[in-house]
């Protein structure tokens, strides 16, 4: 087990940003919403999200070398009208690493929160080890008290070696009905995996783990599917043909963000189909620690000409038209379903 102290260190620092995350959406206030200048929102969780990842893999794993592909960069924040953006961040910063307890720590200042959220300026590629991180993913899920995930993955030499999954607001439980939202079962899963080991999931209050696994099921008509809850993130209709040609007979579990592929690990769902809209290319970090923890649970990550994510390119995916993940009993009729309904479309 090569990776087993990057993978406590990773989990680790997850866990520190959720707890973050928690604080801030709990009590979102307006002015910790910002809008990038590409118009998706961020929040000073995000950015806080980001600082704690970097500033714990970096004390946990001194004696290495640290690259890292992230989502945010400082840009932004250091705009004269950022300046009360930046302070709010330094001080959830600070009060995180205070209440944890474990360890004595000296304040950060604002400084030291640009520079670690700006080590996530790594391209990454095929040499070399990369951490690669999306400090939420899900944003627009963060802002609606929906699901959210920070999702951290380490390549070496281009493969995804290890994943974590820190999912806040995902029950324990199963989410495989839509009503799961008003459960009052116990809320917050951590998923985690190497390569060869298989996965894991504990709750983000507990230190238990247990092996999770894919659904076995073969037949598409038990076989329950997740998808985005933005339709701008994914072509519902797309996915509602695949599904009908498939014969799936429940209706789709929409949730944002990695926690469709943590969920679908343990067997929540069989399915997750993603068709973004021409023109948008995937990014590493919204993919990399779920593909992971879903393939070391016996599952299969594909684009939607059945060939394996390549995460070996920079920061982008190059992946042909979209992502379709389920088990390998299902996959052949999956991929055909997919290859026949994208046929269907084109020739409208």
């Amino acid at each position: 087990m090569p990776y087993n102290k990057e993978l406590e260190a990773a989990k680790k620092a997850v866990s520190r940003a959720a707890r973050l995350c928690q604080r801030v959406q709990e009590a979102l206030l307006q002015s910790d919403v910002q809008s990038k200048s590409d118009k998706t929102p961020v929040t000073v969780a995000d950015y806080g999200s980001q600082v704690l990842v970097s500033f714990v893999l970096q004390k946990e794993l001194s004696s290495e070398s640290f690259s890292m592909v992230a989502e945010e960069d400082s840009g932004d924040l250091r705009k004269e009208e950022s300046s009360e953006t930046l302070r709010r961040i330094t001080e959830l910063v600070n009060d995180t690493l205070a209440t944890d307890g474990s360890e004595s720590i000296n304040a950060l200042s604002q400084e030291d929160v640009l520079s670690f959220i700006d080590s996530g300026k790594s391209d990454g590629g095929s040499q070399g080890r990369h951490w690669v991180l999306d400090p939420i993913d899900g944003t627009k899920g963060f802002l609606r008290g929906g699901q959210y995930a920070i999702a951290l993955g380490m390549l070496d030499e281009g493969k995804v070696v290890l994943g974590v999954l820190a999912c806040p607001n995902l029950p324990i439980t199963s989410v495989a009905s839509n009503d799961y939202l008003t459960s009052l079962d116990k809320i917050g899963s951590l998923f985690f995996a190497q390569v060869g080991e298989g996965t894991y999931m504990q709750s983000l209050y507990g230190s238990q783990s247990s092996k999770v696994h894919v659904t076995g099921t073969e037949n598409p008509e038990e076989a329950s599917f997740f998808e985005s809850f933005e339709a701008a993130h994914t072509m519902h209709d797309l996915t509602s043909l695949i599904a009908k040609k498939l014969g799936v007979k429940v209706p789709p579990v929409r949730i944002d963000s990695q926690a469709k592929y943590g969920a679908l690990s343990r067997g929540d769902g069989a399915i997750y189909m993603r068709f973004p809209h021409k023109g948008y290319r995937e990014k590493i970090w919204d993919h990399a620690a779920g593909c992971i923890v879903v393939t070391e649970a016996g599952g299969v990550v594909t684009d939607a000409a059945g060939h394996p994510l390549d995460f070996s390119k920079g920061k982008h995916l190059d992946v042909d038209t979209g992502i379709i993940v389920t088990n390998q009993k299902l996959m052949p009729a999956l991929l055909k379903a997919v290859r026949e309904s994208l046929q269907e479309k084109s020739s409208l």
